[in-house]
């Protein structure tokens, strides 16, 4: 397929996209830009569209994807925030003074709490730390992706009644 017939068919599908992004987002201005995103990602990805498949399914699932992406950098970047705030609203002063010392011993309560896990635990819970995705970590440990994901999750409970202690 040629880059016009291409660029064609992205120009056929595109106005649909419009109603789909304004439904994810609820928002006319972030829906222009998922809008112009998901397009420039398309022509970025060109390559990888087959012919005869559904071009307008293809760019929905972009537009879908990019979302949920963003989303999720946005929840992580909240919830940083709030977390912060917290801590500053439960001193009673918007100015906080920082213990190093008092910090540092939480850590290493928190590593030697980690590094108590049992083996079966620990491995893949500090791939996970370290920001390795669930399906990288079942394929770097040749287990089935349900299998490591209930294996972080214990970590987690075990971790959280240890460090609760």
């Amino acid at each position: 397929m040629s880059i016009l017939e291409f660029n064609r068919m992205l120009e056929n599908q595109s106005e649909a996209l419009r109603p789909f992004a304004i439904t994810l987002t609820r928002d006319h201005e972030a829906a222009q830009d998922l809008y112009q995103e998901t397009l420039f990602r398309a022509l970025a990805n060109k390559d990888k569209y087959h012919m005869g498949t559904n071009l307008k399914a293809w760019l929905y699932t972009i537009m879908r994807n990019i979302f949920i992406n963003n989303y999720r950098k946005k929840t992580r970047h909240d919830e940083l925030f709030d977390t912060r705030q917290s801590v500053e609203n439960m001193s009673g002063r918007a100015q906080a003074v920082e213990n190093d010392a008092i910090a540092g011993l939480h850590i290493k309560e928190i590593k030697k709490a980690i590094h108590g896990l049992p083996e079966i635990f620990r491995n893949p819970f500090l791939l996970y730390f370290d920001g390795y995705r669930y399906h990288e970590i079942a394929r770097m440990m040749r287990e089935p992706l349900g299998t490591i994901k209930s294996r972080i999750h214990f970590a987690r409970k075990l971790l959280k009644t240890e460090i609760d202690r």
